[in-house]
C-alpha cells in the first residue's frame, strides 16, 4: 500500500461491533483478534494492519523462562502496561534436543503460549531466528548439529541451511496448523529470520552476502501472510525489513524509504553474570530513548525485556549467565510490577498512543529551539498536530518557547503534547514507587542484633531482607536477622525451621566410578568430549605413572579454556580456579605434596554454560586443554600427552538421585552432616509457603551448584562468586548515554543470593529440595522466602504534567497523585506517609523535608483509605501553601491489604 492511501485509511471511521457480538465472538475463538484473518503489511511510515497504519509498542516474553502458569499474567500485566505486542523467540535446542525428537511440552509450549496471547487480545512477535543469541545456552542451536560431518555455522553451507530450514519450516507449519498466522486470524503479525548477522557478517567474508539472501528467500517462500524482519542487518534484502537493537536507535534509518523505522530491542537494562554487579537502567533514561524514537520518525519498538525471568535447568548461556535473566525489565523475574519502571512507561505509552494519528499520517519536521534543544512535528492535512520537545543536554535544565507558550524541559528529557500545545508527560517526571519486602518462611535461628528502623517488634530470629523500588531496580535495604510478628498477634509469621537432622547426603565419588569412562592419549576439549550432556567432565591420569610416585613437593600447573576446575591428589581438594565473563580461561597453580608411592591426580572440569555469541562462536572450546605439568625443583613432566582417563557427568547425575524415581536408600542420615565440603549432594524437605506470594531460595552459606525442586532444576547456584567491590554506584545519574556497566549495584556481594521458585512448582504439602554442592556448603544456612509488596509510594510536584487518565475530562491542567493497589480484592487500608511541601527521601524512607502541610495526612487518609485506587490533587488549592515562591510536591507512601 503506497502513503497516501495509508493515511487516508488511517482517518477513516471504523465500523464498530456491538458489545454483544464481541462477546460472542470471542467466545467461539478466545478473542484470537476475533478470529477475522488480516493483512499485514508495510509502509515508508509504520507497519499496516487491515489498511490502517499502527504505531506499535512490543515487549519481550520468552515463555521457557517463565512456567505456563505465570504466562496469562504476565501478558494481561504486560497489556495494562500499553503493551500491543508480545515478542519471543523460538528456542531451537529447548525444542529438539536430540536430532528428529521434538519437546513441546511445560515451559516448551509454543503454540499455547502464543494463544495465551492471543486471549489477551494481543499480537505476537516470533523471532524465530533459529539463532537466538539471548544469553540462551549456545546461542539456541542444539549440540548435535555441532557434530553434523562438513557443517559451518551461519554461513553459505549446504548441511547448516539444510538444517535451518528444516527447522524454521517446522515451526512455520506448526503455527499455521493451529492457525496463528495474522493471515489466517491468529495473532502473529511478525517473524523474523536470523539475529544481529550484521554485527558479526564481515567474519565470513563474500559468503555472508549469500547466506543472509538464502536465509531472506527461504523465509518469504514459507508464505505465512505476514512481514519478516531481520534485525542488525543493513544489507537485508527486499522485502525484508531491516530494523535496530541497541540502547538508543532514533539515529537509525532503514535501507529503503519504503520500509517504516523499527526497533526490536530496546535493552530495559542487561543481564547479570556469575562475578559481576548487578546492571540496571534508569526509567527516566529509558523513557527518554522510547520518546526520541518516536519523536525521530519511530513506529514500533520493542522492549528487551518487558519480563525478563529466570534461565532454568542448564540453559544460561555465556559463559557465566546468572540464573536470573530479570534484566531489570518492567515485570520482575518473580512476575511482580517493578515500580517506578512499570508505570512510568505505562503513562509514556498513553501519551505516544494520544499520538498516534498524527505519528503515522506523515514525516516530522525538525525545528531548533536552541544548543541541544529540538522540536519535532508532526501535523496532517485535517489539522492534527503532535509535539516532542527535546532537550538533550546531559547536565543543564531549560526553558524553551514553542508556539508561543514557554516550557520547560529538564536535561535528557522528552516533552511529549499530543495536541502541540498541552504536555501530558516529561519522561524525566516520574511519579510512582513501590517497597518490596522479603519474607522469611524457614532459617535456622541465629543470635544476631537487628535494626529496628523498618521492623515494629525487634528480636533475634530468622532472616528477613527489604527491597525497595528505586530509579527502576529494586534495591536492599537491609538483611538483618529478625523475627517477623503480625499486626494481628505476636506469634511468629511461617518461621519454621529445617533442623540440621532432617537434611541427608550422598557424597560424589571424587574420580572415575562410571562404567562409560574411557582413556585417550592427550587432553581432550571439553564441549567436543561431553556434547554438554553435562557441565562435568572427570578427568584421571594413570597412577601408575612413574613420576607420581616420588614422594616430593611439586607444582601441579594446569591450563584451561574455562569455566571452572577443581584439582583432587588422592581424593583429597588440592585447589581450584575459575574464570569469569570477559575472560573464560583458567590457570591454576598449586603447590602439592606428592606421598611417598603411588599417588592418584583427578581433575574435574566444569563448564558454565556455553558461549553464545560472536563470530563462529560454536567453535570456542573449553575444558582442560593444557598443558598440564608437574614443576619440581629440579624437573618438569609434561602430564599433556600421556593417557588420561574421561568420566562424562557425575554419578548422582548417572543415578537421577535429584529426580521422584531415585533410590531413597542411597541417602545418608547421621547427625553429623558433612558441611563446607567440595561434592556432596544434599536433601531435604520443606512445607509449602502460605499464600500465593513469589518465592525464592536464599543460597547464603552455599557455595556452587545446582537445585532441583521436586525433581525440576531451578537452574545454577552460585552465591560464592562475589562481585567486584568497586563499580557500583549509590544514585545512578540518568542523564547522558546509558551503557551497560554504567549503573551497578551489589558490589562486594554475591552476585545472586535468591534463585526464583515458581509456584507450580511447589506442591501443597511436603516438597523435595535436592542440590548437588560443587564447591563446598552448609545447607543448613539457607532459607525460603516470598516475596511481597509492601508499601505503594508516590512523588508528583506540581510541575508534573496531570495525569493521562484525567486529561481529556479534566478543566484544569493540575497534576495528581495515583495510588493503586496491585493485587485483586485489595483496598488501601494504612496510609504511612503524606506530606506536601518540600518532602524528601524515597520509598520507605520519606521525610518531610524544610516545610510541610498541616493537613496533608488528613487530605490524603480521607481521599484514599477504603478504595483500591485513588488520585490526590498536587495544589495549594487542596493542601494550602506551606512555603511561598517554592515549587512543591506531595509525597505518599500507603499499604494495601
Amino acid at each position: 500500500m503506497v502513503a497516501g492511501a495509508a493515511a487516508a485509511a488511517t482517518d477513516a471511521a471504523s465500523p464498530k461491533l456491538s458489545p454483544f457480538l464481541v462477546i460472542f465472538l470471542c467466545f467461539l475463538c478466545g478473542c484470537s483478534h476475533l478470529c477475522a484473518a488480516a493483512t499485514v503489511t508495510y509502509d515508508h511510515r509504520a507497519l499496516v494492519i487491515d489498511g490502517t497504519r499502527r504505531v506499535l509498542i512490543s515487549g519481550s516474553i520468552h515463555y521457557p523462562r517463565s512456567t505456563p502458569e505465570m504466562w496469562p499474567d504476565l501478558i494481561e500485566k504486560s497489556k495494562n502496561g500499553g503493551l500491543d505486542i508480545v515478542e519471543t523467540y523460538v528456542f531451537w535446542n529447548l525444542h529438539e534436543p536430540v536430532q528428529g525428537q521434538y519437546d513441546f511440552e511445560g515451559r516448551k509450549d509454543l503454540v499455547r503460549f502464543v494463544k495465551t496471547v492471543a486471549e489477551a487480545g494481543l499480537y505476537v512477535h516470533l523471532r524465530i531466528g533459529p539463532y537466538v543469541c539471548a544469553e540462551w545456552n549456545y546461542g539456541g542451536f542444539p549440540l548435535w548439529l555441532h557434530f553434523i560431518p562438513g557443517i559451518k555455522f551461519r554461513t553459505d553451507n549446504e548441511p547448516f541451511k539444510r538444517e535451518m530450514q528444516r527447522f524454521t519450516t517446522n515451526i512455520v507449519e506448526m503455527m499455521k496448523q493451529e492457525k496463528l498466522y495474522a493471515s489466517q486470524g491468529g495473532p502473529i503479525i511478525l517473524s523474523q529470520i536470523e539475529n544481529e548477522y550484521g554485527n558479526i557478517d564481515s567474519s565470513y567474508g563474500a559468503a555472508a552476502k549469500t547466506y543472509i539472501n538464502w536465509a531472506a528467500s527461504m523465509a518469504t517462500s514459507l508464505d505465512t501472510g505476514v512481514p519478516w524482519v531481520m534485525c542488525q542487518q543493513a544489507d537485508a534484502p527486499d522485502p525484508i525489513i531491516n530494523t535496530c537493537n541497541g540502547f538508543y536507535c532514533d539515529q537509525f534509518t532503514p535501507n529503503s524509504n519504503k520500509k517504516p523505522k523499527m526497533w526490536t530491542e530496546n535493552w530495559s537494562g542487561w543481564f547479570l553474570s556469575f562475578g559481576g554487579g548487578v546492571p540496571y537502567r534508569p526509567v527516566e533514561d529509558l523513557a527518554f530513548a522510547v520518546a526520541r524514537f518516536f519523536q525521530r520518525g519511530g513506529t514500533f519498538q520493542n522492549y528487551y525485556m518487558y519480563h525478563g525471568g529466570t534461565n532454568f535447568g542448564r540453559t544460561t548461556g555465556g559463559p557465566f549467565i546468572a540464573t536470573s535473566y530479570d534484566y531489570d525489565a518492567p515485570i520482575d523475574e518473580y512476575g511482580i510490577l517493578r515500580q517506578p519502571k512499570w508505570g512510568h512507561l505505562r503513562d509514556l505509552h498513553k501519551a505516544i498512543k494520544l499520538c498516534e494519528g498524527a505519528l503515522v499520517a506523515t514525516d516530522p519536521t525538525y525545528t531548533s529551539l536552541g544548543q541541544n534543544l529540538e522540536a519535532h512535528v508532526y501535523k496532517t492535512a485535517s489539522g492534527s498536530c503532535a509535539a516532542f520537545l527535546a532537550n538533550v543536554d546531559t547536565q543543564s535544565d531549560a526553558t524553551v518557547t514553542f508556539n508561543g507558550k514557554t516550557y520547560h524541559l529538564p536535561a535528557w528529557s522528552v516533552s511529549i503534547l499530543p495536541d502541540c500545545q498541552n504536555v501530558v508527560f516529561n519522561t524525566a517526571q516520574i511519579k510512582s514507587a513501590r517497597l518490596l519486602k522479603l519474607k522469611p518462611r524457614f532459617a535456622i535461628p541465629n543470635d544476631i542484633a537487628c535494626t529496628r528502623r523498618y521492623i515494629p517488634v525487634c528480636q533475634s530470629g530468622t532472616r528477613t531482607a527489604y527491597y525497595r523500588a528505586i530509579n527502576s531496580q529494586a534495591t536492599l535495604l537491609e538483611t538483618k536477622y529478625v523475627k517477623t510478628y503480625s499486626q494481628a498477634s505476636d506469634q511468629p509469621i511461617n518461621s519454621s525451621e529445617i533442623s540440621e537432622s532432617s537434611w541427608t547426603f550422598i557424597k560424589e565419588p571424587v574420580g572415575i566410578t562410571k562404567s562409560s569412562a574411557f582413556t585417550k592419549v592427550g587432553l581432550l576439549e571439553q564441549i567436543n568430549t561431553t556434547a554438554d550432556a553435562s557441565d562435568y567432565l572427570c578427568i584421571d591420569i594413570d597412577g601408575n605413572e612413574p613420576f607420581l610416585f616420588n614422594g616430593t613437593q611439586t607444582t601441579l600447573h594446569i591450563e584451561s579454556l574455562g569455566h571452572v576446575l577443581h584439582a583432587f591428589v588422592n581424593e583429597q581438594l588440592s585447589g581450584s580456579g575459575m574464570g569469569n565473563s570477559d575472560n573464560a580461561k583458567v590457570t591454576l597453580d598449586k603447590s602439592i605434596m606428592l606421598a611417598p608411592g603411588k599417588n592418584k591426580i583427578d581433575l574435574l572440569s566444569v563448564t558454565v554454560g556455553l558461549q553464545n555469541y560472536g563470530a563462529f562462536f560454536d567453535l570456542w572450546g573449553a575444558g582442560i586443554t593444557g598443558p598440564v605439568m608437574l614443576k619440581g625443583q629440579k624437573s618438569t613432566t609434561d602430564l599433556s600427552s600421556t593417557d588420561w582417563t574421561y568420566q562424562i557427568g557425575l554419578k548422582g547425575e548417572e543415578l537421577g538421585i535429584y529426580e521422584d524415581s531415585g533410590d531413597s536408600s542411597i541417602w545418608i542420615s547421621q547427625s553429623a552432616l558433612p558441611k563446607n565440603q567440595p561434592l556432596v549432594w544434599y536433601k531435604g524437605y520443606f512445607d509449602a509457603p502460605e499464600g500465593n506470594d513469589p518465592v525464592a531460595i536464599d543460597f547464603t552459606g552455599m557455595g556452587k551448584g545446582e537445585a532441583w525442586v521436586n525433581g525440576q532444576s531451578i537452574g545454577r547456584y552460585w552465591p560464592a562468586y562475589v562481585s567486584p567491590q568497586t563499580g557500583c554506584t549509590t544514585s545512578c545519574n540518568y542523564r547522558g548515554a546509558f551503557s551497560s556497566n554504567k549503573c551497578l549495584k551489589n558490589c562486594g556481594k554475591p552476585s545472586q543470593r535468591l534463585y526464583h521458585v515458581p509456584r507450580s512448582l511447589i506442591q501443597t504439602g511436603q516438597n523435595r529440595l535436592v542440590l548437588f554442592e560443587e564447591m563446598g556448603g552448609d545447607p543448613t544456612q539457607i532459607s525460603f522466602a516470598t516475596r511481597q509488596i509492601v508499601s505503594l509510594c508516590g512523588h508528583v510536584s506540581e510541575s508534573h504534567p496531570a495525569l493521562l487518565d484525567a486529561q481529556s475530562t479534566a478543566q484544569s491542567n493540575v497534576p495528581m497523585l495515583r495510588l493503586e493497589c496491585p493485587y485483586p480484592n485489595q483496598i488501601i487500608s494504612s496510609i504511612k506517609f503524606a506530606s506536601f511541601g518540600t518532602p524528601q527521601g524515597t520509598c520507605g524512607s520519606y521525610n518531610h523535608g524544610k516545610c510541610s502541610s498541616d493537613d496533608a495526612f488528613a487530605v490524603v487518609q480521607q481521599a484514599c483509605i477504603g478504595v483500591k485506587s485513588c488520585d490526590v490533587e498536587v495544589s495549594i488549592k487542596l493542601f494550602g501553601d506551606p512555603c511561598r515562591n517554592v515549587i512543591k510536591s506531595l509525597a505518599v507512601e500507603a499499604a494495601c491489604s
